[in-house]
């Protein structure tokens, strides 16, 4: 039985832990892709996973920035691409392709209303039960916490931003 995973809360760690629990099931020969919504910066996690046989990664190949940023033209070509990234993940799924399906920054693009939220929630409330589901990201709604088997709330106690430290390689990307 292949179960779905939630990663959310506001602290630092979503990411880090969806792809921990990719590089343990690559470990176990399990085939895993991880769709990156609302990322295209190049990082240090993305360069490693290169290296690992059983990892796919997609992705956008444009970095939009912040939403508050975004003009109403980015927002329709994000919403494209994320739309592209989720019709993928949706066949692979039904077609059987990988064992594993990460969708990272899920929740970002479902709430800021840059994804095609019936298909969304589609994929996630009617999933085959022959692919593990893996969604990170900020507030999910109810839905997708009743529908999800694990939901780990990871929640900010302290952190270096608040104290005027920036983004560090290695580290935050």
């Amino acid at each position: 039985m292949k179960l779905i995973h939630i990663y959310c809360g506001n602290g630092k760690g979503k990411t880090t832990a969806a792809l921990g629990l990719a590089l343990r099931a690559a470990g176990a020969g399990m085939r895993v892709h991880i769709f990156q919504f609302m990322k295209g910066n190049p990082t240090s996690e993305i360069e490693s996973l290169k290296f690992i046989p059983n990892i796919a990664v997609s992705r956008l190949s444009k970095n939009f920035g912040f939403i508050s940023l975004m003009t109403n033209d980015d927002k329709k070509k994000i919403t494209m691409c994320h739309n592209n990234l989720l019709k993928t993940a949706h066949s692979q799924i039904n077609g059987q392709q990988f064992d594993m399906i990460i969708i990272d920054e899920f929740f970002a693009a479902y709430n800021y209303g840059l994804v095609d939220r019936e298909l969304a929630e589609h994929l996630v409330l009617n999933k085959e039960k022959n692919c593990e589901l893996i969604l990170t990201g900020r507030d999910p709604s109810e839905k997708f916490i009743t529908a999800a088997d694990y939901v780990s709330e990871i929640n900010a106690v302290k952190h270096p931003y608040k104290n005027g430290i920036s983004a560090r390689k290695g580290i935050e990307y």
